[in-house]
């Protein structure tokens, strides 16, 4: 799977990206709550005091790669797995709660706060016990680093993403070393998204070390554990407590990061080899999940979901926008969320946003234009000029055919990738599915714009400018996350005013704005939110389906009962 958090998105092998949740508390069922007909928790992590934890032991984490790259803000190094392990050693000036808001980790500063509105500036105070791994004290100069690599500005620093970092105009020293001020050119409503993680002005300090330098490891870091060992062949990580951390000591000894094939991850479990795992929308883990009497299921709204990507760049049969919105009509994503979900989740109603998911107070529902309608789809392509000659359309004695990359080892991407086949055999439209190795699928695939249309899933946070700006924003200078290379100047605009906009109510206006253009450039096609499942180890306490509170995860809490 691979995803994206803090100031960005993590894209996910598979099928599914992330928002909002509301409530708390933990539960002892271990079956799945039925999200249609039962509010759903906003975090069900078998909350315990820490005077019931023991003290020591090591959580067996399973992830299906390790980082191409241990640095969050370069290209190849945006992935879900290596932001939960960035969430156990590297900063987090700011975390995420269970139901999305936000609160300053005191770990690393004393105060965070606007000290003027126009200009936009924004003051931070540092802990005087924060430092890096190398014995330096965190400072002003590392904020400064950031924010310069970051904007944007220089092409050979290969960023996964500039929002927020692009509006700033200065960071200055305040009143010493550890004082912050950050002043914004351009207001930016999501400041509290920026500068997670943050990463030591080593790292940035030219585009050869951001590009490369933690390629292999991380080479400096600041948090409760430190890196012990990185096995590529075993593919394997190791951290362990960090005896210079001066925050609250954690409970467990280490945490072990494993790749595991999805498909063996019920026997691992089994086994002892892994602590829980993800159900990633599997009805089959989800039945081992509920026989297995060491698991239980835990669940809470999941800022993960399932979606298409259309590749529109000039290269792709898929440029024409309108042949991507008569295909999108030919695809029924409730049929697919039945289909895959099953008995896991009884709401299967169409995902209608891109940027607010279902729980939010702010969603709504703008696909109706969009909505399956294999008539209006026939009839689309039959105006574009696609006229059905045999099974598959042809114009200008090209067949529409399109070619879906999918990762080989997800098997909800290759349940999902049949039901397209069949779906868009009915309209006329062929599908060459090409399954590729899920360690090459994003880095030589997805990436790079090597597809059609290629299907894995989106985890978003609680900054849905600061998280997705990048995945729709087209700068034809830093494709940042918009693998498809879709866009407008229109949609620029609508971004660009939602991220100035300091009032809540008027910005959820304006991103709702933006998911209606995002919706008529046939951008991208939601299928369906995850139901945010996970098989978790019954003697692990602080630990489970934790809603938005996973960047970062909470380290110091978790550990195993007494």
């Amino acid at each position: 799977m691979r995803r994206r958090m803090a100031a960005l998105v993590a894209p996910v092998a598979a099928a599914t990206l992330l928002l909002t949740a509301c409530g708390g508390g933990s539960s002892g069922d271990s079956g799945l709550q039925d999200a249609g007909t039962q509010g759903v928790k906003v975090a069900d992590i078998n909350e315990q005091p820490l005077d019931k934890l023991k003290d020591g032991g090591n959580l067996q984490w399973p992830v299906d790669q390790l980082p191409d790259n241990w640095n969050y803000n370069q290209v190849d190094g945006t992935v879900a797995d290596g932001a939960y392990m960035d969430g156990a050693i590297m900063p987090y000036i700011f975390t995420q709660n269970a139901d999305a808001s936000v609160a300053m980790n005191k770990d690393y500063l004393t105060s965070a706060e606007i000290v003027s509105q126009d200009p936009q500036v924004i003051e931070y105070k540092i802990n005087p016990k924060a430092k890096w791994s190398n014995g330096r004290a965190i400072t002003w100069e590392d904020f400064a680093a950031q924010a310069k690599v970051l904007n944007g500005k220089d092409p050979d620093y290969l960023v996964s993403g500039s929002t927020g970092y692009e509006d700033i105009a200065k960071v200055e020293k305040g009143t010493d070393d550890r004082d912050v001020k950050v002043t914004f050119g351009t207001k930016f409503a999501e400041w509290k998204s920026l500068f997670a993680p943050l990463y030591p002005k080593e790292l940035n300090s030219d585009a050869a070390t951001f590009n490369k330098a933690w390629a292999a490891k991380p080479e400096i870091t600041a948090g409760p554990f430190k890196i012990k060992s990185v096995d590529q062949t075993a593919k394997q990580v190791v951290v362990e407590r960090d005896p210079a951390w001066w925050g609250a000591k954690p409970k467990l000894d280490t945490v072990t990061y494993k790749v595991v094939d999805r498909t063996a991850l019920p026997d691992a479990f089994a086994n002892g080899q892994i602590d829980f795992y993800n159900l990633n929308n599997d009805i089959n883990l989800f039945k081992r999940a509920q026989a297995d009497s060491n698991a239980v299921v835990r669940q809470s709204n999941n800022p993960d979901y399932s979606h298409l990507t259309f590749n529109g760049s000039k290269s792709s049969i898929l440029a024409d926008k309108d042949l991507r919105l008569a295909i999108m009509k030919g695809i029924d994503t409730v049929t697919i969320s039945k289909s895959i979900l099953g008995q896991m989740q009884k709401d299967t109603t169409p995902l209608g946003n891109h940027l607010y998911l279902k729980g939010s107070k702010t969603y709504e529902d703008n696909s109706g234009p969009y909505k399956f309608d294999a008539n209006a789809a026939k009839a689309a392509l039959d105006k574009l000029g696609w006229k059905q000659s045999g099974e598959i359309r042809a114009k200008d004695g090209k067949q529409l055919k399109i070619r879906l990359v999918i990762p080989s080892d997800t098997p909800i991407s290759q349940q999902t990738s049949q039901i397209l086949l069949s779906q868009l055999k009915a309209i006329g439209v062929g599908l060459d599915i090409q399954s590729v190795p899920s360690t090459e699928f994003f880095k030589n695939y997805v990436n790079v714009g090597n597809f059609d249309v290629t299907l894995f899933r989106w985890l978003s946070n609680s900054f849905p400018i600061g998280g997705s700006k990048g995945i729709y924003y087209l700068d034809p200078n830093n494709i940042n996350q918009n693998y498809g290379h879709i866009g407008s100047d229109k949609l620029n605009q609508l971004l660009d005013t939602a991220a100035q906009e300091l009032d809540d109510t008027k910005r959820a206006a304006d991103i709702n704005a933006a998911d209606k253009e995002i919706w008529a450039l046939g951008h991208q096609l939601p299928i369906y939110q995850s139901p945010g499942a996970f098989a978790v180890r019954k003697t692990l306490g602080n630990f489970g389906s934790p809603g938005y509170a996973n960047t970062p995860y909470d380290y110091v809490k978790m550990g195993f009962l007494k």
